[in-house]
């Protein structure tokens, strides 16, 4: 049976003209209405009439990346590189010409994520790239997974760069980080030195990323037979976000907890920022008194004072790769994912215990 506008607006629970208007983009509707529209119109999987559906398999000249925070240079470079790849393969492989490269920025949202997608699943993007750590929330990944495969059906070409392939799903392509393998490297760089009491500053508990760098740094603890227990890793380690705040409030709080401590661990190159900070102001220094050690090796690393050790990911590399992906000027790796490596990067804020 053929979907209406008047099907949207009951799901949606507005009026025809709400939808019509949030479809055509030709009047101001409030943001929360609009994406109950567009979650209708995907839940339905609407089109406008019959020469919009004959349409659907053809696509744009507009390529999608999506990111969590643009203002996180993590991402920034990946989508930078990969903007770079796409605007400067004019008139080749399989998406041929010129595209127009957008960067959709979700603010980590989940709802955002999928409005995206839906809106770019209505322009018929030629490419969709999602960056950085997945939501790991059961509910939400069917969701994505349905979502993308109506994009690929459609003629989408869909490249995950930075984040795990979704479950049994083959259709996109996947660069994932060696994230667990970066996370237990590092570890093993500090209990190399003498470190036994490591603090460990995690990201949300609720994403890829943050999970799979814990349980590297983890893996390390057991193999040198010194994890304590679960209750005694669970005491030196904190959540919260990737923002430097969160590395000076956590520092603090793990100095509470164990005013021994001689290593910190962080999420990311900038919530050590935020660790370094916050011994500075408990009148520790970094590394005399304890080391400090981040991940991903953004640029700033290396001209801190004492030079950041973190574990180094290619994020301009991968960016590039995922951008000659989208534009079919490479081909998918073998099995449709390629595990891309993380590299321990040894400066001047790690050194010996002492003590």
């Amino acid at each position: 049976m053929t979907v209406t506008l008047a099907d949207v607006a009951a799901r949606a629970q507005v009026s025809p003209a709400t939808v019509s208007r949030v479809l055509n983009g030709n009047y101001p509707v409030a943001a929360v209405t609009r994406e109950r529209v567009l979650r209708a119109v995907d839940e339905l999987d609407y089109v406008l009439n019959g020469p919009a559906s004959s349409l659907a398999a053809a696509t744009s000249d507009l390529v999608g990346i999506l990111v969590n925070d643009i203002a996180d240079p993590f991402f920034g470079i990946i989508a930078g590189a990969a903007q770079s790849a796409i605007s400067g393969q004019a008139g080749a492989g399989r998406c041929g010409g010129e595209k127009l490269a957008v960067i959709c920025n979700t603010g980590g949202s989940p709802e955002r994520e999928l409005t995206y997608l839906t809106l770019l699943q209505r322009q018929r993007a030629a490419a969709v790239l999602l960056t950085g750590g997945a939501l790991e929330d059961p509910a939400h990944i069917a969701a994505m997974s349905a979502k993308l495969r109506k994009l690929t059906a459609a003629g989408t070409k869909v490249v995950l760069c930075g984040r795990p392939p979704l479950p049994a799903d083959t259709a996109f392509a996947a660069l994932a980080f060696d994230n667990r393998g970066g996370g237990r490297r590092l570890t093993e760089h500090l209990l190399a030195l003498g470190h036994r009491l490591i603090g460990y500053v995690a990201g949300p508990p609720e994403r890829t990323t943050t999970r799979h760098r814990l349980e590297g740094h983890r893996a390390a603890l057991v193999a040198a037979g010194i994890s304590g227990g679960a209750s005694d890793q669970d005491r030196l380690t904190l959540h919260g976000s990737y923002a430097r705040r969160c590395g000076y409030d956590a520092t603090a709080e793990l100095l509470r907890r164990e005013p021994a401590l001689t290593a910190i661990v962080a999420a990311n190159d900038t919530v050590a920022l935020g660790a370094c900070a916050a011994l500075r102001d408990h009148g520790l220094r970094v590394p005399q008194d304890v080391s400090v050690a981040g991940f991903d090796d953004l640029p700033f690393a290396m001209d801190v004072m004492p030079a950041l050790t973190t574990v180094r990911l290619p994020l301009v590399e991968a960016g590039a790769r995922a951008g000659r992906m989208a534009m079919g000027r490479e081909g998918a790796p073998p099995g449709g994912i390629a595990m891309v490596g993380a590299e321990v990067v040894v400066r001047g804020s790690t050194g010996v215990r002492r003590g």
